[in-house]
């Protein structure tokens, strides 16, 4: 079960990296360029939505969303842009160059958890204001 696990982790890197790759071609629509530039942003990112250490939601992301998304982006990019996009995956794996952290994907998920955060304690705070006020 284990193996399977990572086999299917490695397989979604892979089309991660693919998708990188397609996004930087031209030849990939305009739709699918915000599509993948999300998935990009979210998977590269150092830090998840929803926090790994947290029991069973904290892989929700990884094993359900993000396959979901990678599928739908995959349909959208025409298959010539694909195949050179996995070519370019392949041998970036080949050649053991580092995964890339794109760094704007952690500030949309902080900006993300800062506004849930926000909206979660705006009465409180309100409530606060006014009482000083």
């Amino acid at each position: 079960m284990l193996e399977k696990f990572k086999e299917w982790a490695n397989v979604i890197k892979k089309d991660v990296m693919t998708l990188w790759f397609a996004y930087q071609n031209p030849q990939c629509p305009i739709i699918s360029k915000l599509l993948v530039g999300f998935i990009v942003l979210y998977a590269l990112s150092p830090i998840d939505l929803i926090p790994d250490f947290i029991p069973i939601l904290g892989y929700l992301d990884e094993l359900i969303i993000l396959p979901i998304l990678i599928m739908l982006a995959i349909r959208l990019i025409p298959n010539t842009v694909i195949e050179s996009a996995r070519n370019q995956a392949n041998e970036h794996y080949q050649t053991k160059n580092p995964k890339p952290h794109v760094w704007l994907g952690a500030i949309l998920i902080l900006s993300i958890w800062l506004l849930i955060i926000y909206h979660l304690l705006e009465p409180t705070l309100r409530e606060f204001y006014d009482q000083h006020r």
